[in-house]
């Protein structure tokens, strides 16, 4: 069916929500608008479904969230008797009613629903998946996207986020069904008084809490620190949570930046919700005028990330990276474990290929096992889930990304800024008691291990010629292998896609034993390593940058003389 026969189909059959239907009307005679909302649909995946608000098959809305629900409902019944599936949403325009969409769709294929009253983080959905012993989970959220944006994700049964078998079972079902004649639903009320619909009962989120609450090492040392806290929430789900968890572990003095309190899916005071983003911190750093905190925590709406701002001895607030607040935690966990007799025999930690490779020091350092995955917490989520088919849960010490995503415990299964925002103060408050600022203890990390450092650089593709340059940019760099970046020698390049890594010296080959993935990373001489991926849930190539060097002038300038080569090359 052509786009303009779409179009129109959509005009005809559309017409439950006004809202689109004022939409379609407004774009009709614009080739480019029809184009850009009908030229493909939005794809399913492991990460499920995200893209722009709006009408159309490339747009979230009701009935692409219907069709994604219907499919996912005819996976589970060919798979399970009798499957459930747990529903959570976040703060974003729709959430709500995008769950409850889902949840309506569901019981009518005769899945039971189990959905929350409100909304929740990310990763209490990935627990009540496996608390409630349902055989798959819908979180509604963009993450940290800017407000046009919603998604629909979609977990196994273990808490983790589909894989790839699971998705492509899910996407194969949702090929065959008509977004307007073959989906299923009932009355969201009739649903509940039949018993296919349930909320979730608050026992889920409270046996959440206190699973969280057991990852704290040193609650008391949090309790006597004083630290003094500014938190934002984003207006998005970790405004409870967060600062319910804090109080128990005793970190009493927070302040919340009041307009970021609620939450509001249009994000009026942070356009890009975002705790990677120094914009983020601007309301959180201008009452930093009338309350010197000693630290500044920010989750994004979802609450499965989270970043730092510190004040330094000068009184100046520095953001620190995900890379520095995992390796930070990751010694810290492993330190304290040791002095306390709690390592466990052969410890593990997680994280993927892209994250800092200092971990790795620390992690040897400690005599700690570190276990290298593909970028997606998913794979971390299911290497802790075989460590747990092996009896050896108690082994995972910590998982991260470089994103901003961090996991202790194994209550989830996923990223969560909620046992990560209590381990961060827990460890700032250690380090105060002792006289330090975090910002000097990962300095002291740097003078151990050497300085790492890391710039990721995000090149957005949009629309369907954006889709065909970023094919077109991969493809090249396939064809045309780098043999010097940035005056560094390539010792090893690697191909995910193919598994393959190649020696340049030699020409040897040996096999990557991951999932495939559309990524290639050159590692160089000195511990430096460039890496190129298209993100898997946005239209962008992502270029990582790493590195190594005595100094921090030596190594910014590596990393900026990286990111103008890779410009170059493309034409940017």
């Amino acid at each position: 069916m052509s786009v303009n026969e779409l179009y129109k189909l959509w005009l005809e059959k559309a017409t439950e929500d006004i809202s689109l239907t004022n939409e379609l009307k407004s774009i009709e005679g614009n080739e480019d608008e029809i184009n850009d909302r009908f030229y493909k649909s939005l794809e399913f995946g492991t990460a499920g479904l995200r893209g722009v608000l709006g009408a159309g098959t490339n747009r979230m809305n009701i009935y692409t969230v219907s069709q994604a629900t219907q499919g996912l409902a005819a996976s589970l019944l060919k798979q399970y008797k009798n499957p459930s599936v747990a529903i959570a949403y976040d703060s974003r325009i729709n959430s709500d009613l995008f769950a409850k969409r889902a949840a309506m769709v569901l019981a009518a294929n005769g899945v039971k629903a189990y959905i929350f009253k409100e909304l929740v983080p990310t990763p209490v959905l990935s627990y009540a998946v496996r608390y409630l012993k349902c055989q798959s989970g819908i979180v509604i959220t963009a993450s940290h996207n800017p407000a046009k944006y919603n998604g629909f994700k979609c977990y196994d049964p273990d808490g983790y986020q589909m894989t790839d078998e699971s998705a492509d079972k899910t996407l194969a079902e949702i090929q065959n069904i008509d977004m307007f004649s073959d989906i299923k639903t009932v009355d969201f009320e009739e649903g509940l008084n039949s018993g296919m619909i349930e909320y979730c009962a608050d026992d889920v989120m409270e046996t959440f809490l206190q699973a969280v609450q057991t990852q704290s090492i040193n609650k008391e040392v949090t309790e006597k620190a004083g630290l003094k806290l500014i938190y934002t929430p984003l207006n998005g789900t970790g405004n409870k949570p967060v600062r319910e968890i804090l109080k128990r572990v005793g970190v009493k003095d927070v302040k919340v930046v009041p307009e970021q309190e609620l939450p509001d899916g249009n994000f009026p005071t942070c356009p890009y919700p975002n705790p990677e983003i120094r914009q983020a911190f601007e309301y959180a750093l201008k009452l930093t005028d009338e309350y010197e905190a000693d630290l500044i925590l920010a989750t994004d709406p979802d609450c499965d990330r989270v970043g730092i701002a510190v004040r330094d001895n000068d009184g100046e607030y520095k953001l620190m990276s995900g890379n520095e607040v995992g390796a930070m935690l990751l010694d810290y966990l492993l330190t304290q474990r040791e002095q306390k007799g709690l390592m466990p025999d052969e410890p593990v930690a997680i994280k993927s290929f892209v994250t800092t490779k200092i971990a790795e020091k620390i992690a040897e350092k400690h005599s700690c096992k570190m276990a290298n995955v593909l970028t997606g917490f998913k794979y971390i989520g299911e290497y802790i889930t075989n460590l747990e088919k092996e009896g050896k849960e108690n082994n995972f010490i910590l998982g991260f990304e470089e994103s901003y995503g961090y996991l202790c415990g194994t209550h989830a299964r996923d990223k969560d800024a909620v046992v990560a925002s209590m381990l961060i103060c827990e460890m700032a408050a250690f380090y105060k008691n002792e006289g330090k600022t975090l910002i000097e203890v990962m300095n002291s990390l740097y003078e151990q291990f050497g300085i790492y450092r890391h710039s990721v650089l995000s090149l957005q593709f949009e629309g369907a010629e954006g889709m065909e340059k970023m094919q077109s940019i991969m493809n090249k760099l396939r064809s045309e292998v780098f043999s010097e970046i940035a005056s560094f020698k390539v010792l090893y390049f690697s191909d995910y896609k193919s598994l393959k890594r190649t020696c340049i010296a030699t020409g040897e080959k040996e096999d990557i034993n991951l999932p495939h993935t559309n990524a290639l990373v050159y590692e160089l001489e000195g511990d430096n390593c460039f890496i190129i991926r298209p993100s898997g849930t946005e239209p962008k190539i992502k270029a990582y940058m790493t590195a190594c060097a005595k100094t921090n002038e030596q190594a910014i300038k590596i990393t900026d003389d990286m990111e103008k080569e890779f410009k170059e090359f493309i034409g940017e």
